[in-house]
């Protein structure tokens, strides 16, 4: 009842604000920068991290696969307490703050853990941990912020912000690499100075969205309640299905790599083709989703995945990785804001992060779970049968997805 009244109470307060639906709201912009800086420096570790740890540590498929489950399935652990105390609290740029610097001083642990592979296994996971504290909160800010039939807007650009950082970062660790002759010590150290900017553009310039709340209403069992409205479930758990047979960014361009035996000097430009993408059609298709409906663009994002993973498996032909990795843009630009988007009316204003992040709980755990098959996969079977069995999984979850549709908010 108490969700129901307050959905319905949100999105009759957007229908009210319509005429002032011009344009996306500054604090969307501001935390889209707040992202940008520091996906700069996410992204300069992210570029350098797969060589670091398969050719300079030796790691095999199997080991990675542990570490990048680890990596992406971490944030799982806490992004419904990171919801659910900002909630509780009302304090959402507060929470989201302690996530960013958490993961900027996990930037000077990966400094201090040297070739330990178990040491820099624990400082990415704390890292991970600052991500899944602030993600929701940051995401509940940037869908309070907006009006209910502008949230593919909004959240295209800042995911666009977003994706500059991303962009920017792998220039930025080449070039670090090139005037430090090659140290991942210098990488990680100026990954660290570059986050530190991004938590006082927080501090300084994104406002929160205190409000009233009545804090026995904002409990976990009440955001477990959230799971009884089938528009919701079904958003969850087609994501975290969806998210189970989904092939991680760094096994996606550790594959290029080896098929076309890419330079380790250039493999941090591989996040670009994505990134580059991702940037272009961020907008485009926040906009298209909010016109057609979230959840066919949603799917067809992870269509295009599917293609580019066919795409690996082909004949080594030059074209093939540009078009491979402009997929591979497609995916992030159809799926990762789209998905808060299509969430977000679903849940009452006064559990928007805990909601957004039980949807983000289920992906991440998927995910985690899919980086460790997958690299089993790898070890077991080779790389291209490991690739085609993923993408035959991934276009059979995405049809059945497709025929459960959640009814458009």
């Amino acid at each position: 009842m108490y969700i129901a009244a307050s959905r319905t109470a949100d999105l009759a307060a957007g229908e009210n604000r319509k005429p002032a639906l011009d344009r996306v709201s500054a604090n969307v912009v501001a935390l889209g920068m707040v992202s940008l800086v520091t996906d700069v420096s996410s992204e300069m570790v992210t570029a350098v991290l797969p060589l670091y740890l398969v050719l300079g540590l030796g790691l095999n498929p199997l080991q990675f696969g542990l570490l990048d489950g680890l990596y992406a399935g971490a944030t799982a652990l806490v992004r419904v307490l990171g919801g659910h105390l900002a909630d509780r609290w009302r304090r959402l740029k507060a929470v989201a703050g302690f996530g960013y610097g958490l993961s900027a001083v996990c930037k000077l642990g990966l400094v201090a853990a040297g070739s330990s592979v178990a040491a820099i296994g624990v400082v990415l996971a704390a890292d991970r941990t600052g991500k899944g504290l602030r993600t929701a909160p940051r995401d509940a800010l940037i869908s309070l912020s907006s009006t209910p039939d502008a949230l593919g807007r909004s959240f295209g650009v800042h995911r666009a912000l977003d994706t500059v950082g991303a962009f920017l970062g792998p220039l930025v660790a080449m070039a670090v690499l090139a005037l430090s002759l090659g140290s991942y010590t210098s990488v990680f150290f100026t990954s660290f100075c570059v986050a530190a900017i991004a938590v006082l553009l927080l501090a300084l310039f994104v406002k929160d969205h205190p409000g009233s709340v009545d804090r026995a209403a904002v409990s976990l069992r009440t955001a477990a309640g959230l799971l009884k409205q089938s528009d919701f479930r079904r958003v969850t758990l087609w994501a975290a299905l969806l998210g189970l047979v989904t092939v991680g960014d760094s096994f996606v361009y550790l594959v290029l790599q080896r098929r076309w035996e890419i330079a380790a000097t250039f493999f941090p430009l591989l996040p670009l083709g994505t990134a580059g993408v991702y940037l272009v059609l961020a907008v485009p298709l926040g906009k298209l989703a909010d016109r057609v409906g979230r959840w066919p663009v949603f799917l067809g994002g992870h269509v295009a995945l599917c293609l580019a993973l066919v795409l690996l498996c082909g004949p080594a032909y030059a074209v093939l990785p540009v078009v491979a990795l402009g997929l591979h843009g497609v995916f992030y630009a159809a799926t990762d804001g789209v998905l808060m988007a299509a969430a977000g009316p679903l849940i009452p204003r006064d559990l928007r992060a805990t909601g957004m992040a039980v949807v983000q709980t289920g992906q991440a755990v998927a995910r985690m779970l899919s980086s460790v098959l997958f690299g089993l996969a790898w070890t077991l079977w080779d790389l291209r049968p490991a690739v085609l069995a993923a993408a035959a999984c991934l276009a059979v979850v995405a049809l059945a997805a497709a025929l459960v549709k959640p009814v458009r908010p």
